[in-house]
């Protein structure tokens, strides 16, 4: 198996680029494509650069109200319920999309969760690590036939550069024992999506499928309604008019500028023969040196160790109860 060094590569894109950008020439015509969280945020900007490339698209979406009023402008993209919390509405919505189509071309996970209070799903499972990883997990594992088909899909995992605050826990990834940290949850969560695509990459290379983890940046959408207001202030996302602070070349883009590095991992050329390494501002992210970097870009250690990525793995058949055929 070949692997691929994680090291910039010369993309000739950069951290303001758009999701417009990056598809200039793609074409996606008779390609299926599932975009998790596809309605909202980083999401829907990439759902809608993909439909001009002629995609077929499938969005699962927890609140179907909420979806169809945010895709009223795209008609043709297929809506189907689903829930990353609960296991059996994940099924569901794979058989559905197995129903369609023989051959799935891209799957991107990209809905999530962050820094919530503590909740747990139906198994017990804390909700950051069951809908950020586990659910993904599980979908991933159920449409694994249509991507096998489709000799060359390619598997995108929305991660972050949270994943500077946690590796996983092994021991106690639910935070049984421990008390819970909305933000070492949060870290764990992202470093587990991280080490998802070392896995999935690894095992998906003789069937020619391909992932990869995404930073897309630092963006102000509804995925931070959880955050105090004094963080929100610190973090420095949002000015004094309520207004997104946009500034690229220090983490702050617009949804479409983070939907781009998403966009370029799965549809550019640059990539083929490529995989299993984590991405940011449309290029392969560097590698840091240790966890406890200070330095905001690039990926740590932790998130593309190959022996925690295979832990992770294990622990996450166990816990979801499903596999790769």
């Amino acid at each position: 198996m070949s692997t691929t060094l994680q090291a910039p590569i010369g993309s000739g894109f950069g951290p303001a680029s758009t999701a417009a950008d990056v598809m200039v020439g793609v074409d996606l015509s008779g390609r299926h494509v599932v975009v998790t969280g596809g309605y909202s945020g980083i999401g829907i900007e990439t759902v809608r650069a993909l439909r001009p490339a002629g995609a077929t698209i499938h969005v699962p979406a927890r609140d179907m109200s909420k979806a169809r009023a945010a895709l009223r402008d795209m008609p043709g993209v297929i809506l189907e319920q689903m829930d990353l919390l609960d296991p059996a509405s994940i099924d569901r919505f794979a058989e559905r999309v197995l129903a369609t189509t023989d051959t799935l071309h891209l799957l991107v996970n990209n809905a999530g969760i962050m820094a919530p209070p503590l909740l747990r799903d139906a198994r017990g499972y804390e909700s950051q690590f069951a809908a950020n990883h586990l659910g993904h997990f599980q979908l991933t594992c159920r449409l694994w036939p249509a991507l096998r088909r489709a000799q060359g899909a390619r598997v995108i995992a929305l991660s972050s550069y949270g994943h500077r605050r946690a590796g996983i826990d092994f021991r106690d990834p639910n935070f049984i024992a421990r008390t819970y940290d909305p933000w070492v949850a949060y870290g764990q969560s992202k470093t587990a999506n991280a080490l998802f695509a070392v896995a999935l990459d690894s095992i998906g290379q003789r069937e020619n499928v391909r992932a990869f983890s995404v930073h897309p940046g630092g963006i102000a959408t509804p995925l931070i309604r959880h955050m105090p207001q004094a963080l929100i202030d610190a973090s420095e996302i949002i000015d004094k008019a309520g207004k997104p602070i946009i500034d690229p070349q220090n983490n702050k883009k617009t949804p479409e500028q983070g939907a781009a590095t998403t966009l370029w991992c799965a549809t550019s050329a640059r990539l083929a023969g490529m995989g299993g390494v984590y991405c940011a501002d449309c290029e392969i992210a560097p590698a840091l040196p240790a966890d406890d970097s200070a330095e905001l870009r690039g990926v740590r250690p932790r998130a593309m160790d190959p022996v925690a990525a295979g832990r992770l793995w294990q622990l996450s058949e166990h816990l979801t109860g499903v596999h790769i055929d």
